[in-house]
């Protein structure tokens, strides 16, 4: 039996006919992803390009979406890959052209292979074209050849597409703000992750590798129904954690240092969780590590109380670095005035990333964070993660004036992550049911 579509299909006709709307009179050329090799002729598992999922739910290789206002009698046009019995044995079901207007609600649909000879014909009539150059090698060639001819044919005819233009702008404002079902999708994502974090606190232990706690928090993923892991679990033991993108997970857990994990699920229908926790290895902080744990806590819970409609992102981290740094001078990691160190960043061998990210189909989700001189204000609907972190090595240079970092504090990484919805009158964390209250951490 074929695949159910997995996202309902009025929701994308209502996405649809917003960007649709938005695009006034361009058309726009928006390719699905297309197969990467691994090596040899084997491939990655397929991911589809997020815009083009957001805008058609349809989940095969190769195939490009044109969305044509000009045209209100086929505003959405798709080209997809042809039912093949020889290539399905191989590779597994196709939808097909009568699949992606029957299931997908697509007004016409095509062989891709036939997408050279009639694109210029569907983009006859625009006012623009609406595409993203230098990141689809297989179709950008036939979008610049369309307009070329249409630009050819202008003084006879008197009209043309006026310009090509990234749609990225467009859908990206609409990807920005959930809607409803997005935030359904969201916490069931977020909901299966916080599980796996509880798992692995209660499986780690001095002499398990960091690689078997990984896999009983993808294991987790998998049997909950998630596609699998929604980037490369990080699972960090010891001084491993002031590595901000270590994902290596090959060394043994050892008594007296902190795991750091930061890991999230994607589910079937790409969307994410991200959180990130650590704890002791072997159920109890040592002085060093609980001051530097309840440091990073009130700089993560300051942050997470300051997301509300009006907020912005900026104003989130700045409130976690004022708590960092204000505690990092009464520990004497810091000298100085809290606000001549922040203006200089002399905080920043310690904690060198920004607080948050935003969060949906991509884990570093799309949306601007500033307009100009203007930071983009939160609203209701905006998802991010809020994730302070101290990392406390000689990697980096200490700044001059600043004191030199004493053993007993190196080889402390520590970061708490949560996914945070902004609503109506403040926020939600979607993460809380993993636990990061100091008292849950140890055993």
């Amino acid at each position: 039996m074929p695949p159910s579509p997995p996202i309902d299909p009025a929701l994308l006709a209502r996405r649809r006919q917003r960007f649709l709307q938005q695009l006034g009179g361009a058309a726009a050329v928006i390719p699905g992803a297309a197969l990467v090799t691994h090596h040899a002729d084997v491939e990655h598992s397929f991911r589809q390009n997020s815009d083009f999922w957001y805008l058609t739910g349809f989940d095969e290789p190769g195939a490009v979406a044109l969305f044509l206002p000009h045209r209100p009698e086929t505003p959405f046009v798709l080209f997809v890959e042809a039912k093949d019995p020889g290539a399905e044995v191989w590779n597994g079901f196709r939808w097909g052209c009568e699949g992606a207007v029957s299931h997908f609600g697509a007004d016409v649909a095509h062989p891709r292979g036939e997408l050279a000879e009639r694109l210029a014909e569907y983009l006859e009539g625009a006012e623009g074209i609406a595409f993203r150059v230098g990141r689809h090698p297989g179709v950008e060639p036939l979008v610049l050849a369309a307009w070329g001819r249409q630009l050819d044919r202008a003084p006879r005819s008197g009209k043309a597409a006026l310009g090509l233009v990234a749609p990225c702008p467009l859908l990206h404002e609409l990807r920005l703000r959930k809607e409803p079902e997005e935030l359904a999708r969201l916490r069931e994502a977020a909901r299966i992750s916080a599980e796996a974090h509880e798992l692995a606190r209660q499986v780690a232990r001095p002499g398990l590798s960091e690689r078997q706690v990984q896999a009983v928090i993808e294991q987790h993923f998998l049997e909950q129904g998630a596609r699998g892991p929604a980037y490369g679990s990080i699972v960090a033991g010891g001084d491993n954690a002031c590595v901000l993108h270590y994902t290596a997970n090959s060394d043994r857990l050892r008594d007296g240092d902190l795991l750091l994990i930061d890991a999230g699920c994607s589910l079937s229908d790409y969307y994410n969780g991200d959180i990130t926790r650590t704890f002791p290895v072997n159920g109890r902080f040592s002085g060093e590590q609980r001051a530097l744990y309840e440091l990073v806590l009130a700089a993560q819970e300051a942050a997470v109380a300051a997301v509300a409609p009006g907020q912005t992102a900026e104003g989130v981290h700045d409130t976690a670095v004022r708590v960092l740094v204000e505690g990092l001078v009464e520990l004497g990691l810091l000298n100085g005035t809290v606000d001549g160190l922040i203006e200089q960043g002399a905080y920043r061998h310690l904690y060198m990333h920004r607080t948050g990210h935003w969060l949906g189909l991509d884990v570093h989700d799309v949306g601007a964070y500033r307009l100009g001189e203007h930071h983009v204000a939160l609203e209701p609907g905006m998802v991010l993660t809020v994730e302070p972190g101290l990392y406390i090595s000689d990697r980096l240079a200490v700044p001059e004036g600043q004191p030199a970092i004493e053993e007993r504090w190196k080889g402390i990484g520590i970061r708490i992550e949560d996914d945070v919805a902004v609503t109506d009158h403040g926020h939600e964390v979607l993460t809380a049911a993993a636990l990061k209250a100091p008292a849950a951490m140890e055993r």
